[in-house]
């Protein structure tokens, strides 16, 4: 293919766009109704472009064994940036990516071919119905980063998913969820109080100015079973070009507020952004 031209499809989420980067030969941003889903460098799949996707490399790249190959069930494909940077970062790593729109999986295999021997499986689906399946304890790493447009779907933010999440991961295992929320953070709240019935340790990763209210934007929820190293993913993000402040123990518990989880028969998207928050152009 030219790869000095943009590329435009249909697909069932609305009109994909991958757009060269002209900084970088081989590396393309994906666009869906002009919302930025994903970034890749084909030629360094360890370069993540968007600060929310490096943030999530940091925490892969604290699981211990540091190099070690992982399972990793990833709901929400995009571009493939993440599963990309696990298979060059932790080689062996065994991947299922679950993504519901068949024909932007088509566009992405098609024009960003993954690499020989990878050991990612992209299938198309329902994510929620593949977690609420997935046998016991059967992933290291489940990192959901399931959005409909800018919102996160209604059935990815209720109790009983958390509770599906919850028993997927292993018990030295790690959940992390791209969220995206503003003040007074309700919606996060709730997730934080859906997780903590579930989860023994939790985390919030986001820059400052979105923790202090100042605009919206994205924040990771990470969750695990044990322990995880907090300090150094707070020195990492830190030092990142736009720094993140990793928010656990009492902190978290002011951001959840007064929060309560929401069943399923309640749940709702995540809010929609302001106007230009996360379009381009």
């Amino acid at each position: 293919m030219d790869e000095s031209l943009p590329v435009v499809r249909t697909v069932a989420s609305g009109t994909a766009r991958l757009m060269p980067d002209v900084d970088r030969d081989r590396a393309w941003l994906l666009t869906v109704d002009g919302a930025p889903q994903s970034y890749v460098d084909l030629d360094d799949p360890t370069h993540l472009e968007f600060e929310y996707a490096r943030r999530i490399g940091h925490l892969l790249d604290l699981i211990p064994e540091p190099g070690a190959p992982l399972e990793l069930l990833h709901l929400g494909g995009g571009a493939l940036t993440l599963p990309r940077y696990a298979a060059a970062t932790r080689p062996g790593s065994r991947q299922r990516v679950v993504e519901a729109d068949a024909a932007l999986v088509e566009l992405v295999l098609e024009r960003l071919p993954l690499p020989p021997d990878s050991g990612i499986e992209v299938c198309t689906g329902d994510a929620r119905a593949w977690v609420d399946s997935a046998p016991d304890g059967s992933a290291d790493v489940l990192v959901a980063d399931v959005f409909g447009g800018s919102r996160v779907p209604a059935a990815f933010t209720s109790a009983e998913y958390a509770r599906a999440a919850a028993r997927v991961v292993r018990p030295g295992g790690v959940y992390v969820a791209n969220l995206a929320d503003g003040a007074p953070f309700a919606f996060l709240g709730s997730q934080l109080a859906a997780c903590a019935e579930v989860f023994a340790e939790l985390a919030v990763v986001a820059e400052p100015a979105v923790l202090r209210g100042r605009r919206f934007g994205n924040a990771l929820l990470v969750a695990a079973h044990r322990p995880f190293d907090t300090e150094e993913l707070a020195r990492r993000t830190a030092a990142d070009a736009f720094p993140a402040r990793v928010e656990h123990g009492a902190a978290v518990r002011r951001l959840t507020g007064g929060a309560r989880p929401v069943a399923d028969a309640d749940a709702r998207p995540s809010p929609p952004p302001p106007g230009g928050a996360f379009g381009i152009g």
